[in-house]
């Protein structure tokens, strides 16, 4: 790659900066790698060497936006002093806060989803890396003993938080509101309620007494009860 820019005098970032540029103004992906590659005033091979498809330049931008954003919040001086939870409503909060850059390409690439709040082809990568981090911040959880560690489920909870991912920035692509103040709210509802979830309740008590009354079942049986 780094031969080709230097040779042609494009790289990755200006391929794409062009690709948004025109579907934005178009509302369309163009018609062929040969039409766009031509107005680039480059080879298909030179951008067969940077990008297979146009999905696949969406899905670097996508990822990009992702690991920006994540990078952002945990060079935060407070960052390692946050909670689990914490971690991850202050991902949602600076996400939305970078996307708002990207506002026009977001909706363009998610209005495209023929099945909304199912997971596009374009968010794939950007979810995975999304519920990698989630994943190491359950972790932390765990072992700090915030979240409660259940068998099967625990192991689940990055899934969880993978829906939350998909449903807010839908919720954000259709929000009318003022500085986007709903999506602020739903961010707050939805993970609030994620980790309420994941942390220890009264079922479990409930679960760990019964697992107690299966153990001992005989010795209540010798007491009459």
């Amino acid at each position: 790659m780094a031969k080709a820019a230097k040779k042609t005098g494009i790289d990755a970032h200006q391929i794409r900066e062009a690709y948004i540029d025109y579907v934005l103004t178009n509302n369309e992906p163009p018609k062929s790698v040969y039409l766009f590659a031509k107005a680039l005033k480059i080879s298909e091979v030179t951008f067969y060497d940077f990008y297979a498809s146009f999905i696949a330049i969406e899905k670097s931008i996508w990822e990009d936006l992702t690991g920006k954003a994540i990078a952002e919040i945990q060079r935060q001086e407070v960052w390692s002093q946050y909670s689990s939870r914490e971690k991850i409503l202050s991902f949602f909060y600076g996400y939305i806060e970078l996307l708002k850059s990207k506002r026009s390409f977001v909706v363009y690439t998610l209005k495209k989803a023929t099945i909304r709040f199912s997971t596009p082809e374009v968010l794939h990568r950007a979810k995975e890396d999304f519920q990698n981090f989630a994943d190491n911040v359950i972790k932390q959880g765990l072992d700090s003993g915030e979240l409660a560690d259940r068998k099967f489920l625990s192991k689940r909870y990055k899934d969880g938080l993978g829906i939350q991912f998909v449903f807010i920035l839908n919720f954000w692509v259709d929000d009318q509101s003022k500085d986007f103040e709903k999506t602020d709210e739903a961010i707050e509802k939805g993970i609030n309620l994620s980790f309420d979830l994941f942390q220890r309740s009264p079922i479990d008590n409930l679960f760990e007494y019964g697992k107690f009354i299966i153990r001992n079942g005989k010795l209540h049986e010798k007491m009459g009860i």
